[in-house]
């Protein structure tokens, strides 16, 4: 399947392209037997994403040429068609200066190459699986006319045996392979399993066993100081796959394990460069509640400590630290900040000293002082509420999705107030007091509904709020349990705290 491909050159970040300066440049020349494309594009592989490097725009007759007076970065190359099909990757290592032959109706089968013995390697391997690939076709084209019962075991028995043949042929080719690129290159897609499997207790092979052993080898053989491996199309896939479906999903192993996978690279090397962008952007994004760790572990550990140079500009790495600063504090059990609020009681007193209409931060502060005597006892502070739980809501009276979602918070939340103790605190995040008031008494709000008119809490940096609404769940402690919950999550994830309380 084609790669998205990008036909402007890569500039978001500078980990890409350090070219050097080579004294040959690369003559790569295709003969196309009755193609019709009249331009062609030669895509060079960099982990996820294909770029353009170079574009044949006069085709006569199927000659293609691509001519450059500088190296190309050595790895995996596409020959993309004018409408983005793939015709086949080629390899390009040390020597760039070679020709293919062969006609568009079965390029497989009679591709030839002159002056690159990797490409005929690899051309050796493609031609095999392509092949087998088009006898499994056929097999289950034949499968359709037989029975549901002969079809399945037809195809079955005919599966096994090309998996067999594969295996051997793989086996066999790698063998021969080994010390080329090609190798190395296929190395990235090829399983590895133990060739002995103990038993377990009840006498079947040990599922452990096989899991830890695939887990220890799942690099094996790979290079990550070699820019080359990046350049490929398997490399994406085997860190993802590895970092996705084979290790635990939690955030202490995911750190565990990416510090041990950075430390196998060449720190400012290709990989090394890559896989840091992707890692950070991976779980600066990320859903999973807990997981910002990982991204707060990278930024401190890797970034904010100048062992990112290569991928981040001083400018980004400045813009890193305030979002880490803000995440670090906000980490599953962390200390939820305080927070200094004034609720619906003290509302209109505090909007007539005229914090509504300064228009300044410095008439604020004037006001504020000028009113502290006053304003003190109004305060209502988060770690004054007194409860087992407290269940922190961030809302806006102008949010359509808060109007539908705030009410039904407060239903669901009705049914535990006889089991499980907690509090509501809900902290408005604008200051229109009179629409807040409103809602409040129209939809029955059972919290302890305050806002900050005050302008004391910046909670855009103390919790991150660049949405509403936005929940967490707070211990006796006021340490974070759980944060950025949906509505319909949270009695649900009340009851497992309180059950997990019990256990112990």
């Amino acid at each position: 399947m084609l790669k998205k491909i990008y036909f402007t050159l890569f500039i978001a970040l500078t980990v890409f392209s350090k070219n050097t300066i080579a004294q040959g440049g690369y003559d790569i020349h295709f003969n196309i037997k009755g193609n019709k494309d009249t331009m062609m594009y030669l895509v060079k592989y960099i982990f996820d994403q294909q770029y353009i490097v170079d574009t044949c725009k006069k085709i006569k007759n199927g000659q293609v040429y691509f001519k450059g007076k500088e190296d190309l970065d050595k790895g995996v190359y596409t020959l993309v068609s004018q409408g983005k099909a793939i015709y086949f990757d080629l390899f390009v290592n040390e020597n760039q200066k070679f020709t293919f032959n062969c006609d568009n109706n079965d390029i497989v089968n009679t591709i030839k190459v002159v002056g690159s013995k990797e490409n005929e390697l690899f051309i050796t391997y493609i031609r095999f699986i392509t092949n087998k690939n088009v006898e499994f076709n056929k097999f289950r084209d034949q499968s359709k006319t037989k029975s549901k019962e002969d079809s399945a075991k037809f195809i079955q028995e005919k599966l096994k045996a090309m998996n067999d043949d594969v295996r051997k042929f793989e086996a066999d080719y790698m063998t021969k392979a080994k010390g080329t690129y090609v190798y190395d290159v296929l190395n990235l897609k090829s399983e590895k399993e133990p060739k002995e499997i103990p038993k377990a207790k009840n006498g079947r092979p040990d599922s452990v066993y096989q899991y830890y052993y695939f887990k220890n080898h799942f690099f094996d053989g790979i290079d990550f100081k070699d820019d080359r491996i990046v350049r490929t199309p398997f490399f994406d896939d085997r860190v993802k796959r590895y970092f996705d479906n084979v290790i635990l999903q939690h955030p202490d192993t995911i750190i565990q394990e990416i510090d041990k996978v950075l430390h196998l690279c060449k720190q400012d090397g290709l990989a090394y460069n890559i896989l840091m962008g992707y890692f950070t952007y991976k779980y600066e994004q990320t859903k999973l509640m807990g997981f910002d760790k990982v991204f707060v572990h990278i930024c401190d550990t890797y970034i904010l400590n100048g062992k990112a140079k290569e991928v981040y500009s001083d400018e980004t790495v400045k813009k890193i630290k305030e979002r880490t600063d803000i995440m670090r504090n906000l980490l599953l059990e962390s200390k939820a900040p305080e927070l200094y609020m004034i609720d619906t009681t003290f509302g209109k007193q505090v909007m007539k000293m005229g914090f509504d209409t300064a228009k300044t931060s410095q008439s604020v502060t004037d006001l504020y002082y000028k009113n502290l005597e006053k304003l003190t006892p109004m305060f209502k502070t988060l770690y004054l509420v007194k409860a087992k739980y407290t269940v922190l809501v961030f809302w806006s009276v102008d949010c359509g999705h808060c109007q539908t979602e705030i009410p039904k918070l407060s239903e669901e939340l009705k049914g535990l107030k006889s089991t499980i103790d907690f509090t509501t605190v809900a902290v408005y995040t604008k200051e229109d007091f009179n629409a807040w008031r409103k809602f409040i008494i129209e939809k029955k709000l059972d919290f302890i509904n305050v806002f900050d008119p005050i302008h004391l809490n910046n909670l855009k940096e103390k919790y991150d709020i660049y949405s509403t609404p936005v929940i967490y769940i707070l211990d006796r402690d006021k340490k974070i349990k759980a944060k950025r919950l949906g509505v319909e999550q949270v009695v649900d994830y009340l009851k497992f705290l309180e059950k997990i309380d019990k256990n112990k």
